[in-house]
């Protein structure tokens, strides 16, 4: 019989690329695998999850205040209602496991499957976990993390799951190819700069104010800018700098590259580790640090180097960056020492981990028999009350 599987993991990218690259490996694994992914009707899962093929069941979202607010007194109430919803969605699947990897459907998916008696497998992909895994990794003993250093109870180091076309990717036999495609020369450096999928108005800056220092000096760039930076544009000159709004197949700007300027995201880091890309990170300058978490170990390592953002400048990069890129020794060891510090298996070896806990599970509830669900072509969302809510991205 069909494992059936239900994949917490909605709200932001950093949520839903490991979810979805853990539905992909399971699915290999295990084609008559029954995945539900749980969220929420304000996540970009609404949209990412059934362009992927996959059955999205919604809950009410309960955002968690950080401070002692007013919203902190409807919590339990809105909390006991997504608790109700995402139990109802479980018995529906007839879930055989639960995998959480925060966010804010997460919690309700913990609390129903210890309600249920569904075993709980947690992910915590950031160096600083989050609360709602905390409270997961209170339920079970079955929790990883993408960050060898991250403290959580009874946390095990796996690495984060990412997309095989990444996790598979070939630099070196790939590379004449993208940077055809991008319009670069095959003989010169290229840099690869990235914001994430909105771009980053300060790391934009830097490099476009050092673009003739680069271009002077044989330096290539390939820079996403992101969507709302469109109209940029560099003057042409014998050394490309290649500009673009968004980049949908990132696999070919890190084929494409020799190094990278980029935030330092949990799933950035593992991208570029899992693939050997040495990186200039600069964490995003607001939040909880967890971004230079990230990223410490793999500058420790040799793989990479942390700049502050309001350190980053043209002088910056002209002074300290352009010396490194031009020293093509130098970048071959970081791209060794990174590439030891990530793991190309960690959405495989998650998966299976999956199937044999979901697998073993005691037999309290009829297992499902494969159906469409969770397969190409099953791509229809459920309401709140577990009901039909019509088919998404249609």
């Amino acid at each position: 019989m069909a494992v059936s599987v239900v994949i917490a993991g909605g709200g932001t990218g950093g949520h839903i690329e490991p979810a979805l690259a853990l539905a992909d490996a399971l699915r290999e694994a295990e084609p008559q695998t029954v995945i539900t992914c749980l969220g929420t009707e304000r996540g970009l899962e609404t949209r990412l999850v059934p362009m992927r093929g996959y059955d999205l069941a919604l809950i009410p979202p309960v955002p968690l205040p950080r401070g002692l607010t007013l919203e902190l007194s409807s919590v339990p109430g809105r909390l006991r209602t997504a608790v109700h919803a995402t139990g109802q969605i479980l018995a529906r699947v007839h879930a055989d496991v639960v995998v959480g990897l925060g966010g804010y459907v997460a919690t309700p998916a913990y609390l129903a499957a210890r309600r249920a008696r569904v075993p709980i497998v947690v992910h915590e992909a950031n160096a600083r976990p989050g609360l709602a895994n905390r409270i997961g990794a209170l339920l079970t003993r079955q929790v990883y993390t993408g960050q060898p250093g991250t403290r959580l109870l009874h946390g095990r180091y796996l690495g984060i799951p990412i997309r095989r076309q990444i996790a598979g990717l070939d630099r070196l036999a790939l590379a004449d190819k993208a940077r055809t495609h991008f319009g670069l020369q095959p003989d010169l450096p290229v840099l690869l700069v990235t914001g994430g999928s909105q771009g980053a108005a300060s790391l934009n800056r830097a490099v476009l104010d050092a673009a003739e220092t680069l271009r002077d000096s044989g330096i290539q760039v390939l820079h996403v800018v992101g969507p709302k930076n469109a109209d940029v544009q560099v003057p042409p000159g014998p050394v490309p700098y290649v500009v673009l709004p968004y980049l949908d197949r990132m696999e070919l700007g890190y084929a494409a590259a020799d190094f990278a300027l980029c935030r330092a995201g949990a799933m950035t880091c593992a991208e570029l580790t899992a693939i050997g890309l040495p990186a200039a990170y600069v964490p995003l300058p607001h939040g909880n640090g967890e971004q230079r978490l990230n990223a410490e170990p793999i500058e420790e390592a040799g793989g990479g180097l942390i700049i502050d953002d309001a350190d980053l400048s043209a002088e910056w990069i002209g002074e300290t960056l352009l010396p490194i890129l031009l020293d093509g020794e130098l970048v071959a060891a970081m791209s060794q020492a990174a590439a030891a510090t990530g793991n190309r298996a960690a959405d495989t070896e998650l998966a299976a981990l999956v199937l044999e806990i979901g697998r073993t599970a005691p037999p309290s509830r009829p297992r499902r028999t494969p159906g469409s669900a969770g397969r190409p072509g099953g791509s229809r969302h459920r309401g709140r009350d577990g009901g039909p809510a019509g088919r998404v991205g249609r």
